[in-house]
This record gives C-alpha cells, structure tokens and sequence, in this order.
C-alpha cells in the first residue's frame, strides 16, 4: 500500500510538502506540486479517511440517534438524511435507542468519544435533562420531530395537523370522537392531542374521559388502547363513533381489534391516524392519514447541520408543512 512516505520520495519533497498538496493548504511551489499530482495519478493514491481526520480533526462521519428502527418514520428520515449527507462524502453511524431514555444519554456520550463531525436525534422527548446533555457533549446537533430552545430542529407542525384532521371528522357528522395517543413526555406528539381537544371544543363537542386512552408505537398497543375505550365507553352508554390515533401503526391495531370485534369500519367506526406509511394504502378500508414529509425532514435536518459545521448560514427552527390524505376509513 502507497502511503505519504512513499509519494514524498518518488517526488523528491518532503512529506509535509505532499500534506499540503493533499490538503490544498499551505505553499507549495508549482514545479513541487505538479511533481506529487504526478505520483498521485501514477500509483492511484488515495488518503484513508483515518488519516485525513488526524490531519484534518474531521472524521467525516455524523452519528444519527434514532428511537426505532422498525417504523417508516425513522427509515425515512435516515433516507432523506443519506441523500444530503452523502453528497459530501458522510458516512452515517446508527445508533438504535429502542425507546430507552437512557440510552439515548448514553449514545450522546458514545458519539462524541467517537468524534463523529455532528449528531442527529429524532427524539421522544425534550426533558430538560437531555438539554442538559447535549449542552454538555458541545457536538453541532440538530433534532428531529422536537423542539427545545437553544437547539437546531426541524419539526412538523403537528398541532394544526390534528386539529384539520378532527375538523374533517366533524364536517363528516362525528360528535363522539376516541383518541389513542402515547406518553405526553413525547412534546410533539403531545401537540396532536392538544389540536384535537381544542378543535373539539371550538365546535363545543364534550370529550369522555373514557374515550382517551394511550399506547405506545407499535400495532399491538393500539389494539389494546381501543379494547379500553369500548370496555370504559359501553358503561356510559357513550359509545364513540370515530376515533383519532397519533400513529398509523395504532391505528392498524385499533382497526385489527375492531373487525374481530364485528365493529365495521368506517360504518360502525371512522378510524384515522398519521404517518402516512405505505401500508395505510392497502388496508381494506384504506386508512385515512396525515402525511408528514419524513424524508423531506431527514434532507432538511441534514442540510441545517452541514450548514452549521461549516460555519454556514443555517436556521435554528424548521417547521415542515403536512398533507392530508382522505380515504375511505372515515
């Protein structure tokens, strides 16, 4: 293998002549750097990125901490940051939290020892402690799907999202509308709930106690969540006659629960979510959602955070639009 001690001597220069010439840093005299540029072409010489980042103090590598890596919302969002990063020669390193806080902490520490150049964090979550980490680690970070200020983030602008979607339920004649949301530690998706009560209550619609419940990201909470709001809902005569669930994967589960239970969707029930996944389409009946751009999230993310580590011009607050999709499950 061809290393700079080599190129120096068939060049006749020192070797902090060809770390110049690598490095386009420093002077070089013409006749010196057509000499190395020579040698490089000649043995196909190319650096390893170990030792550019010693010269350079860059790794060109950008830790990305995620909560799971089973929903489309996360691949998403990693394709969208893939396409930016790549561009500029950065390599991602994965790091799957699995919905543990801790490890979230722990990953913010592990990537830093690890020198990665940034750090994206689709968090669950804007407790002050993980303020409080990322302020300690001093690594350019930006988050996505959550806001904390002080930090770069790119968000979705969940609030008017729900509160739409709730709107269109209404206009559909649903008085009574069940809600399956998650741990309100979540911010934003503790906004979805937020946009679906106050649009409840600007149309002066009562909302049960009995028709809130909450799961957690995945298919079987949601039919648990929905085998709860009938169980409360029946001993008050107050069965709803639609229902609201923050992610598409509860959604699916409520409707699983549902047609076992001979619960007809959307004659018996309107059932919506958000997520916009790709199998939303292909639920008999399709599922009725809310697109939120992940991938668009993930480019936008990236972009802030190479615009940042570059000492270019970047902004500190992205909020992306969304996109209603009706179909036939309401």
């Amino acid at each position: 293998m061809v290393t700079i001690k080599d190129i120096a001597e068939m060049a006749k220069v020192s070797r902090s002549t060809v770390s110049r010439v690598l490095n386009n840093s420093g002077y070089v005299s013409e006749d010196a750097r057509m000499r190395v540029e020579k040698v490089i072409e000649e043995t196909k010489y190319t650096p390893s990125q170990h030792a550019k980042s010693l010269r350079t103090k860059k790794t060109k590598i950008v830790g990305v901490i995620l909560p799971t890596i089973q929903t489309e919302t996360s691949s998403k969002i990693v394709t969208g940051l893939g396409k930016e990063f790549s561009k500029l020669g950065y390599e991602i390193l994965l790091a799957n939290t699995n919905l543990n806080r801790e490890k979230e902490m722990e990953y913010l520490d592990l990537l830093k020892v690890r020198r990665v150049d940034g750090i994206v964090l689709i968090a669950t979550n804007t407790e002050p402690k993980l303020l409080e980490k990322i302020n300690e680690i001093n690594v350019p970070l930006v988050m996505v799907g959550q806001s904390i200020d002080g930090v770069m983030s790119v968000t979705y602008d969940d609030y008017h999202a729900s509160r739409e979607l709730t709107s269109l339920l209404i206009d559909k004649g649903h008085e009574r509308i069940a809600f399956i949301g998650v741990d309100e530690t979540d911010q934003a998706v503790g906004m979805r709930k937020k946009g679906f009560l106050h649009e409840m209550a600007a149309h002066q619609l009562e909302v049960s106690e009995a028709w809130l419940e909450k799961g957690i990201f995945d298919i079987e909470s949601g039919h648990v969540a929905i085998e709860k709001i009938l169980s409360n809902s029946r001993s008050s005569n107050k069965i709803p006659t639609a229902l609201i669930a923050v992610t598409d994967r509860l959604a699916i589960g409520a409707i699983s629960y549902l047609k076992k239970q001979g619960i007809h969707v959307p004659e018996d029930m309107a059932v919506a979510g958000f997520g916009a996944s790709e199998i939303a389409q292909y639920l008999d009946p399709p599922l009725t959602t809310v697109d939120f751009q992940n991938e668009k999230a993930g480019e936008q993310a990236a972009i802030q955070l190479i615009n940042y580590m570059h000492s270019k011009n970047h902004s500190e607050k992205i909020v992306l639009d969304y996109r209603l999709i009706e179909r036939t499950s309401i």
